[in-house]
């Protein structure tokens, strides 16, 4: 209603005290409350969302739409739609977002990009020569 998407649903929940090791993949709603060591990857295209919580520890590339950091990222971050980093978020390593919300308290030890600026910096302007006039 309103022109807002609906948020995809939460399904899954890596619970605290939980160590998962390896690429995971998932659609719809993800909760990483544990450790992952491994890559984090929203399939299926669509909406998606992507928590990762105070107390959670992620070793690995995390690739969704909507990505909501508060706990510890050790490895590019990169998200299509939006990225919200609470005040507890720590991420070491490169991030790419479409939008993005940062919450003071929040630390980012690598390089922040927009994408828009990738697909700009993948296009490269046409050359034009400049003619003289003079005759």
């Amino acid at each position: 209603m309103f022109g807002k998407k609906q948020q995809a649903p939460i399904r899954t929940l890596i619970g605290e005290g939980t160590v998962i090791r390896g690429e995971l993949h998932f659609s719809d709603g993800l909760r990483i409350d544990g450790q992952v060591i491994g890559d984090v990857v929203a399939s299926g295209g669509g909406r998606n969302i992507l928590v990762i919580s105070e107390k959670a520890k992620v070793e690995g590339t995390v690739h969704a739409g909507h990505v909501i950091v508060n706990g510890t990222v050790m490895g590019p971050v990169i998200s299509t739609e939006l990225l919200e980093l609470q005040p507890k978020a720590v991420i070491s390593g490169d991030v790419k977002y479409e939008r993005l919300e940062m919450h003071q308290g929040a630390e980012i030890d690598g390089e922040l990009r927009p994408l828009r600026g990738d697909a700009v910096a993948d296009e490269k302007p046409p050359l034009k020569l400049a003619t003289s006039n003079q005759g």
